[in-house]
């Protein structure tokens, strides 16, 4: 069975005081580095066959870090680009809730329904994922295990992709998930 391991970057500081990162490229913060040091070796157990990870310097550094670790190199897919949240990148979550109440609970309740403004589509997002999933799904074969890096909210869009869970709040879901996670891939998504 191919399996999945899906691995959140360390956090940030804009994660730590609590904004809307999207396509920004912020570093890990001294907290992330320490967190993804952690995971590191919580991972070392782990039998991963490739590593991959979102152009994001967050996820670059967790990437290269486990890679490290491993002795495995890490292949840079631009697809994995976290989504693009427009003019609320780098505002306050809790400003763009006060600024424009309505279109913040719609991003909560039906996130695929909502664009940010300037920004991309949930649907487009699971698009180029679905594109990349699919080609690793046909490089690695049964009995493997891949790592894929990505910042939320894409990592909820791979997981969609995958097994097709809902969106929930996308905003949230960072500290409602674990930092990794093995996704067991249905054959059918595999055999695409």
């Amino acid at each position: 069975m191919v399996q999945l391991l899906l691995i959140r970057p360390g956090i940030t500081e804009y994660d730590q005081q609590g904004r809307v990162q999207g396509t920004l490229n912020i570093p890990l913060c001294e907290d992330g580095r320490q967190e993804v040091e952690a995971m590191v070796e919580e991972l070392r157990g782990q039998r991963i066959a490739a590593i991959y990870s979102s152009p994001s310097q967050s996820a670059e550094q967790t990437a290269e870090s486990l890679g490290q670790a491993l002795d495995l190199k890490v292949k840079t897919i631009e697809n994995f680009e976290n989504l693009d949240h427009g003019l609320w990148q780098g505002m306050l979550v809790s400003d763009v809730k006060a600024k424009q109440p309505k279109v913040y609970r719609q991003w909560q309740e039906q996130p695929e329904n909502v664009c940010p403004p300037q920004g991309e589509t949930l649907v487009a997002a699971r698009q180029r994922v679905t594109a990349s999933i699919t080609k690793l799904l046909k490089k690695h074969k049964s009995d493997a295990l891949f790592a894929v890096i990505v910042p939320e909210p894409l990592a909820s869009v791979v997981r969609n992709v995958v097994r097709h869970d809902a969106w929930g709040d996308l905003w949230q879901r960072a500290s409602e998930t674990p930092h990794w996670q093995v996704i067991d891939v249905p054959e059918a998504a595999a055999a695409k």
